[in-house]
C-alpha cells in the first residue's frame, strides 16, 4: 500500500464535496468541464424537468448502488483522492494520468496474497469512476487483453463481496468503453456462477449487468443473447430462486431491466416474447412496486415489438386473448388501492401504469401525456398546435437532456436502452452519448428536439 493511501485510510479528515468544488473552480479531479457542468444532474434525472408528465417517471431501477455517484460521497476512493491530492500536490495530474496509475496498480493485483482486499476495492473504485465519467478507450484498447482477465480473476476470488461487485462494475464499464469480441465466450462461466451463487444480492445484480453488456460487446452471437434471455427470464419466473435470491424484488427488477435491452438487440422477437408474456403478465401481481412497474414496461415493449411486426405481415404474437388478459390486469392496478404497497409505492405504480396503458390503448411509446390545450387561431401558437384552432397534446414528455437539446425517448425500445445506461453510467452518461460512439448508436434514430440559446441582457 502506497503512503498516501495509507494516510487517507488512517481516517484523516477530507474535504466535502463542496468545499472541494469551491476550492477547484468547480472541477474535481475526476470530473471534465462537461462532466461537471450544470447539464451532469439532468441527464441522471430526465424527469426532473418542470411540468414532466407522469410518463417522466418511469424510471424504475434495482436497488443498487451501481451507477450511483452516491456510492463514492463516503466511499474510501474518495478519501484517498482527497488526501492524496491535498498532501501531494498532484493536483496537476489529470484523470487519464490517474486511470493510468491505477491500470499499472489493478496489474499487479494478479496475486493477492501481495495485496489486501482494501486495497483492491480501492483501485477497482477508483477505475470504475473514472470510467464513468471519461471516455477512455484510447487508455484501455491496448491493455484489453491484460485487464479483463484480472477482473474476471477477482470476480471468481474475491476475497469479500465488496470486491466482486466492484471486479463486475470494472469489467462493465470496460467493455461498454472499449468492446472486444473475444471476450464472452471467457467471462460466461464467471459471471453466471456469482450470479447463482454468491449470496450478497448486489453481486447478483452487477453481475446480470455484466452478463447483459459482455453479450452484446463482448463477442456473444445471437445464440448467447436468446440463452441469456431465457436465463433472465427465468430469474422472472422464479422470483429469483433460480438464482438463490427468492423475493427479492431487486434482483427480479434487474433480471427484467436486463431482458429489455437484450430483446432490443433481437431482430424476431416472435418466439421470446410468446414464451415471457406469461411470465411478465404474473409480475403485475408482485408486491413490488418496482417488479410490477417493469414488467408493465416489458409487457409495453412486446406491445411495441407485436404491433411494428403485425405491420409488416398481419399478424401479432401477441394473441386477442392475452391482449385482454393484460388491459383487464393493467385496469386493475390502476383502480387497486391494496395496503400491501405502501402510499408512495401505490402512487409510483398508478402513476407508471397510467403512461402504460395510454401506451398500449394509444399505440404510443412511453411517457406521453394526452394532456394539452387548445390552439387560439386569432393570437398564433407554437408549431404544434392545430392551424385551425384545435386540441393539441404534450405528446412525450421522457427526455434525456443534453447541452441545448433533448433526447426524446418515445418508443419502448429506446427506454429499455436508456434504462440500463443510467443505471450504469450515472451522471457520466452525458460524456459517452458525446464521445461514445458505442453508447451514441444505442440512441440512434432517436428523435432530438434542440432548444435555443439563453439570450442574457447586456
Amino acid at each position: 500500500m502506497s503512503q498516501l493511501q495509507r494516510r487517507a485510510l488512517k481516517g484523516e479528515k477530507t474535504m466535502s464535496k463542496k468545499a472541494r468544488a469551491k476550492r477547484e473552480a468547480g472541477l474535481s479531479p475526476f470530473q471534465s468541464p462537461s462532466a461537471s457542468g450544470a447539464p451532469s444532474p439532468a441527464v441522471s434525472q430526465p424527469s426532473s424537468r418542470p411540468g414532466s408528465r407522469p410518463g417522466s417517471r418511469l424510471s424504475s431501477r434495482p436497488a443498487s448502488h451501481y451507477g450511483s455517484d452516491d456510492e463514492f460521497e463516503g466511499d474510501d476512493y474518495l478519501g484517498f483522492e482527497d488526501s492524496a491530492s491535498a498532501s501531494s500536490g498532484e493536483e496537476g495530474l489529470t484523470w487519464a494520468d490517474r486511470l493510468l496509475d491505477l491500470i499499472r496498480e489493478l496489474q499487479g493485483h494478479k496475486d493477492q496474497k501481495r495485496t489486501s482486499v482494501q486495497d483492491r476495492e480501492l483501485a477497482l473504485a477508483g477505475y470504475s469512476h473514472i470510467l464513468r465519467h471519461h471516455y477512455a478507450e484510447e487508455h484501455l484498447s491496448s491493455v484489453l487483453d491484460d485487464i479483463l482477465p484480472t477482473f474476471l480473476k477477482q470476480i471468481r476470488a474475491g476475497r469479500s463481496n465488496k470486491e466482486r461487485a466492484r471486479a463486475l462494475q470494472a469489467f462493465t464499464l470496460t467493455l461498454l468503453t472499449c468492446p472486444s469480441d473475444k471476450d464472452y465466450e471467457q467471462a460466461i462461466s464467471a459471471l453466471k456462477t456469482v450470479c447463482e451463487d454468491v449470496e450478497d444480492n448486489n453481486v447478483k445484480i452487477d453481475a446480470i449487468h455484466a452478463l447483459c453488456v459482455a453479450v452484446i460487446y463482448g463477442g456473444g452471437n445471437n445464440a448467447a443473447t436468446e440463452e441469456l434471455l431465457d436465463f433472465f427470464l427465468e430469474i422472472v419466473s422464479t422470483d429469483g430462486d433460480s438464482v438463490r435470491a427468492p423475493d427479492d424484488g431487486s434482483v427480479v427488477t434487474a433480471a427484467l431491466q436486463a431482458w429489455a435491452f437484450l430483446a432490443t438487440h433481437v431482430d424476431d422477437l416472435t418466439v421470446k416474447g410468446e414464451e415471457a408474456v406469461e411470465s411478465f403478465l404474473d409480475q403485475l401481481d408482485s408486491a413490488d412496486s418496482d417488479v410490477k412497474v417493469n414488467a408493465g414496461a416489458n409487457l409495453a415493449l412486446l406491445f411495441e415489438a407485436a404491433r411494428e411486426q403485425e405491420e409488416e405481415t398481419g399478424q401479432s404474437f401477441i394473441t386477442a386473448y392475452n391482449q385482454h388478459r393484460i388491459m383487464t390486469q393493467m385496469a386493475k392496478i390502476m383502480r387497486d388501492s391494496s395496503k400491501t404497497i405502501s402510499k408512495k409505492g401505490r402512487r409510483h405504480v398508478r402513476t407508471n401504469f397510467s403512461s402504460i396503458v395510454t401506451s398500449v390503448e394509444r399505440g404510443k411509446g412511453p411517457g406521453y401525456s394526452t394532456a394539452g390545450r387548445w390552439g387560439n387561431p386569432h393570437t398564433g401558437g407554437t408549431a404544434e398546435e392545430e392551424i385551425d384552432g384545435g386540441f393539441a397534446e404534450f405528446g412525450y414528455r421522457e427526455k434525456i437532456r443534453l447541452p441545448n437539446r433533448w433526447i426524446v425517448i418515445n418508443t419502448w425500445f429506446l427506454r429499455a436502452r436508456a434504462e440500463l445506461l443510467k443505471t450504469l453510467l450515472g451522471g457520466g452518461l452525458l460524456v459517452h452519448y458525446e464521445e461514445n460512439p458505442t453508447v451514441r448508436e444505442l440512441f440512434r434514430g432517436a428523435d432530438v428536439e434542440f432548444t435555443p440559446a439563453k439570450k442574457f441582457r447586456k
